[in-house]
């Protein structure tokens, strides 16, 4: 994806501009949410999990991924400056690609913060279920290419399977 964000843009421009990419590779977009203080995220017909791997995460292979049948594309969107909650998951472990950075991440196995690392347009990074983790938004929007992998087929992870550990906004 090739995508030319400014820090003048707003939200909802960068989210046009986000959806224009994401239809140019022809990708359904089932979800969109602008909602989020943080930024959001568009979600990606779960058919098309193949075809998002082969764009984003290229380097793995379609069975390297699955840990169940069931595989979530996403398109994560975190505004200048903004954070989402340190968090973890009971059902889910997940896969992120950076589009648009740099970004910055924190993780841990513990309830405490890891140090902040931060990833370039490229960067990959693999959290598993349990595992404590941030997106945090740098001095400019952060776009994300994400794959939820599904631990307990028979009870598919959604977004109440978040646990959060701390959180800018009191959610």
């Amino acid at each position: 994806m090739n995508i030319e964000i400014s820090n003048q843009d707003s939200k909802a421009t960068v989210f046009d501009k986000i959806r224009n990419e994401i239809e140019k590779y022809n990708f359904n977009i089932i979800n969109e949410d602008q909602t989020r203080p943080w930024g959001g995220f568009f979600v990606i017909d779960e058919t098309q999990a193949s075809d998002f791997i082969a764009k984003f995460f290229s380097h793995l292979k379609l069975d390297d991924v699955k840990i169940t049948n069931k595989l979530s594309p996403k398109i994560l969107v975190v505004a200048p400056n903004s954070r989402l909650s340190w968090q973890y998951h009971f059902r889910r472990s997940e896969i992120w690609k950076v589009v648009t950075g740099p970004v910055g991440v924190k993780i841990s196995d513990t309830d405490v913060e890891g140090e902040l690392k931060t990833l370039d347009n490229g960067d990959f990074i693999q959290m598993d279920k349990g595992e404590r983790h941030r997106l945090i938004g740098l001095d400019s929007w952060g776009v994300i290419a994400e794959i939820w992998q599904h631990t307990d087929e028979n009870n598919p992870s959604d977004e109440d399977d978040i646990v959060r550990l701390q959180d800018d906004f009191g959610r």
